[in-house]
């Protein structure tokens, strides 16, 4: 049997040829002219620039011309349907005034090319005496100089998108956000009511600052030793006074160490993450930080506008920074002291000293005091003392000393310390403010907490930029905690109510564990609430071994 032939259905056009109708489904679409030569294969340029090489611009372009224009997607007409409401005058950058790089001979930056180019045609026309030719080398020679300058300072500007960070504990589903609270709220806090604190304990022994690092500069660097000294940094709920004081002080109900709670006062400034855990037992509230932590490392170009952002063992990541800020801090903290000399001692010893333990304490005293926030929220906190020195008066000053260390300076602000300190302090002290905005501002808190009379700052550089193992003190500088607070724009006011606001918080809730957590990559903190046994199994399994030694380890100088 022969296969049916199915006729096509032909439309008659008596009056020319081609189809009379077009076909339903090819209505409302635009024609577009091609040719059968033409290459098929790009699919999709989106940015009109696949082939840089003009051998292949053309490569599937149509034969006729413009090509595929009635497809195009044309930037203006999508332009036209904004409006433009600002209408602030655009400010012009530096080398587009003409300030500053206006040389001899009409130079007005690199950018003036065609100007340049009239002007060295006109020079080449007449014959220069051989002073003239000295003054254009010259001329040249600063141009050229000129636009090396320039040409770095453009690249720099040229900012890495900064990585997302990871948050310092690994937050689990069954946790719950109790409660979430964003810096610009917290910024507008304020509990101006709190009064003077109240002293109930004072431990340990503090040696003495020694003068002669005030004459310490540039020119008369010192370079930096390592003291072995073993510095405690236990968490409140392991602190054996603390536990003395729950039961002495029965209207006492928040307990607190002043890196937890500078931690907590300075959080609308900080950038990294960082936790808290909180244990609430029978109404009473324990701030404490976790073990084998980076909680009490120093963090380094925190604020600044391009934080570091290497990864791995580089030695500027942000982790190695933080063990060097810290290894400085430690080492230069003890060695401004006299420590041969005599010691000023309080009435009780050091509380964290052990019989067993070897090496040379850090010198560092203790003040227990206590604070009445209303609310029937009475907060007793640790504070931390460095060091002490005679006034002018002969009267005893408590120090905190403190180092602030400069790791590469290209990629912290362009201030070179061994160039700026001596003649532009204020200029170094502003760009730390600005990179370590955070730090500083904890340091303030702590000083002004402990009642320090002076808080001073060493400025340690790197002996080479590439080596973060050996450093120079380059000069000291000395403040009063609460005037530098106000320099620096810390409002006591209004870490006192960030205090108050999350302390409220907890106090509604039941007994029971909870976490502060700072957003790794948002400036928000939130509120968890934690089962019982979160933390403790690590712990718990070691807890033999472990002893506070284990806890110092990772920090000793």
């Amino acid at each position: 049997m022969s296969a049916r032939f199915e006729p096509p259905f032909i439309q008659d056009n008596p009056s020319g040829w081609g189809p009379n109708t077009i076909p339903a489904q090819f209505r409302d679409m635009p024609y577009q002219p091609f040719s059968k030569s033409d290459r098929l294969g790009k699919v999709s340029d989106w940015t009109g620039a696949t082939y840089q090489d003009r051998r292949y611009m053309t490569k599937y372009q149509s034969q006729y011309g413009a090509g595929g224009t009635q497809y195009a997607y044309y930037h203006e007409e999508d332009e036209t349907s904004f409006q433009l409401v600002d209408t602030a005058r655009a400010t012009k950058p530096m080398y587009g005034r003409g300030r500053g790089f206006r040389g001899r001979g009409g130079f007005r930056g690199r950018w003036n090319n065609a100007f340049n180019n009239r002007q060295a045609a006109t020079t080449n026309l007449q014959t220069l005496t051989k002073a003239q030719k000295i003054k254009e080398r010259d001329r040249q020679r600063q141009v050229r100089k000129w636009q090396k300058q320039q040409a770095g300072r453009q690249n720099y500007h040229r900012a890495a998108p900064i990585k997302s960070r990871d948050a310092s504990v690994m937050v689990k589903s069954d946790w719950l956000v109790v409660e979430e609270m964003d810096f610009p709220r917290l910024g507008k806090l304020s509990l101006p009511s709190v009064n003077e604190p109240e002293d109930l304990l004072q431990c340990g022994s503090l040696e003495y600052y020694d003068k002669l690092f005030d004459r310490v500069n540039v020119k008369n660097e010192k370079p930096l030793q390592r003291i072995d000294r073993i510095f405690h940094t236990v968490t409140t709920t392991d602190d054996p006074v603390i536990r003395k004081l729950v039961k002495t002080e029965t209207t006492a109900n928040v307990f607190v160490t002043d890196a937890i709670l500078a931690t907590l006062m300075c959080a609308s400034r900080s950038a990294y993450s960082w936790d808290i855990v909180v244990q609430k037992i029978g109404g009473k509230v324990f701030l404490d930080k976790r073990d084998n932590t980076e909680f009490d490392l120093l963090t380094v170009s925190e604020t600044s506008a391009e934080p570091p952002q290497e990864e791995g063992s580089n030695l500027n990541s942000p982790r190695n920074l933080a063990l060097e800020a810290t290894f400085v801090n430690h080492n230069f903290s003890q060695q401004v002291l006299k420590s041969d000399g005599e010691k000023y001692k309080f009435d009780m010893d050091n509380p964290f000293v052990d019989a067993d333990e070897e090496g040379e304490v850090a010198s560092v005293a203790y003040r227990y005091r206590k604070w009445n926030l209303g609310n029937d929220l009475v907060l007793v906190c640790r504070c931390e003392l460095d060091a002490v020195q005679q006034g002018s008066n002969n009267e005893m000053q408590f120090v905190n000393l403190k180092a602030l260390n400069e790791w590469d300076s290209r990629h912290s602000g362009g201030v070179d310390w061994r160039q700026k300190l001596d003649t532009q302090r204020g200029a170094v002290l502003a760009n730390e403010l600005k990179n370590n905005a955070c730090k500083l501002a904890k340091w303030t808190v702590q000083s002004i907490l402990a009642g320090a009379d002076n808080l001073k700052f060493g400025y340690v550089t790197r002996y080479s930029v590439k080596d973060s193992s050996r450093h120079i003190i380059l000069g000291t500088q000395q403040f009063k905690p609460i005037e530098f607070g106000q320099q620096i724009n810390l409002n006591m006011d209004n870490a006192w109510g960030i205090v108050r606001c999350v302390l409220d918080i907890i106090m509604q809730q039941q007994d029971g564990k909870y976490l502060i957590v700072k957003d790794p990559n948002k400036p928000i903190l939130r509120l968890y609430d934690i089962p019982d046994n979160t933390f403790e199994s690590e712990d718990d399994s070691e807890e033999s071994e472990e002893d506070t030694d284990a806890i110092d380890t990772p920090l000793r100088a």
